[in-house]
């Protein structure tokens, strides 16, 4: 699904609508006849989003039993100690080698990237001797679009940009859940702290940080007309782009904002404040999200079928600063910012909506 841009006259391919469907009390079921390939992709998506929900605990009830109820108690306590001994890897720049290799390349990503479909577009040439710090926006509910581009080598990230290693950066806390942290660890992923960027910027070379701006906070957005993007005061990762002189990529993934459906909760609503105080307290927020069925259209965990198209956009040159000033990281903020709205400006029309006006706060 790979694709460079070519005189910005791509157009995404809208998904195929299959004859069939019938509704059986409102709920609008999926044709009994599709093709292997179009359920394959369902598949993917679905164990996709089953391993991010339920795989932590189905690996511990494993464990639980073996410890308890098996001879086989060493496994568990052999696994559990190794991860208390490999418990901070994730903010010492993840795994390396043939691990990740392995778990990028596996077939059923591609199968993810098609059922979007998901579309990885180069805007210009990066340089496999330098690092960089990509920013993603927006969250959207799991940043879907991301993870397929810059965590899978569903979406060709690889042929579009040889020698140059992803990692895309998530919460720590998601490397202390058993079993599931190995499959994070496999995709290149690591912890989104100062430590784990530190570690991946100060590597030779070659290796480009995601970071997904907005965070938890920019997840809770649920407007159809707007993108909020949660920007303005997020100035950290400008400061360590200054200390470790890495170029700045602003990246966007048009699609994003509507793959799921969410709970109303406007601003001020009881919804949303307990979403704030929650976030406030646990560091994510609780986003109360519904897609469609496996089997049906109408709800369910599983995503809309909707192109999901990520635009790398060019490097902002930085020059290396060990002790940027509060000037320095200004400028270099709002150069970014700019390039980033002259981003969405400029695909919007071609990739997303029209209608849907981007806000930046």
């Amino acid at each position: 699904m790979a694709e460079q841009e070519k005189n910005g006259t791509t157009q995404n391919t809208q998904p195929m609508l299959y004859p069939g469907t019938y509704k059986l009390l409102g709920i609008e079921f999926a044709p009994t006849v599709l093709t292997l390939e179009r359920r394959m992709q369902t598949v993917a998506v679905l164990y996709w989003i089953c391993n991010f929900l339920f795989f932590g605990l189905f690996f511990t009830s494993i464990m639980v039993i073996l410890f308890f109820f098996t001879t086989y108690w060493y496994i568990p306590v052999a696994y559990f100690t190794w991860m208390i001994y490999d418990l901070d890897t994730c903010n010492r720049g993840g795994r390396t080698g043939w691990w990740l290799d392995f778990v990028r390349g596996w077939r059923i990503w591609k199968h993810y990237a098609n059922f979007f479909p998901v579309k990885l577009i180069k805007t210009a040439e990066l340089d496999r001797n330098q690092n960089y710090l990509f920013g993603s926006h927006p969250h959207g509910i799991l940043c879907s679009g991301a993870f397929s581009c810059f965590a899978t080598d569903g979406a060709g990230f690889s042929t579009l940009f040889p020698g140059i290693e992803s990692h895309l950066l998530t919460l720590e806390g998601q490397f202390w859940v058993p079993g599931y942290r190995e499959l994070m660890y496999g995709g290149g992923c690591c912890a989104a702290t100062k430590r784990g960027m530190e570690a991946l910027l100060g590597k030779p070379g070659g290796v480009a940080t995601v970071l997904v701006v907005g965070g938890a906070p920019e997840s809770l957005n649920n407007d159809k007309d707007k993108i909020k993007l949660v920007i303005n005061r997020r100035k950290g990762f400008i400061k360590l782009a200054l200390r470790y002189g890495v170029d700045l990529v602003p990246t966007f993934t048009f699609g994003e904002s509507f793959i799921y459906g969410q709970i109303p909760n406007p601003e001020g609503s009881m919804v949303r404040k307990v979403q704030d105080y929650l976030q406030h307290i646990v560091g994510f927020a609780p986003v109360m999200f519904f897609g469609r069925g496996v089997f049906q259209y109408n709800v369910g965990i599983v995503p809309h079928r909707k192109p999901l198209t990520v635009v790398v956009g060019s490097p902002i040159a930085v020059e290396k600063v060990p002790n940027p000033s509060v000037e320095d990281i200004a400028k270099l903020h709002a150069k970014y910012v700019e390039d980033l709205e002259a981003l969405y400006i400029k695909y919007n029309p071609i990739y997303g909506d029209t209608n849907v006006k981007l806000v930046l706060s």
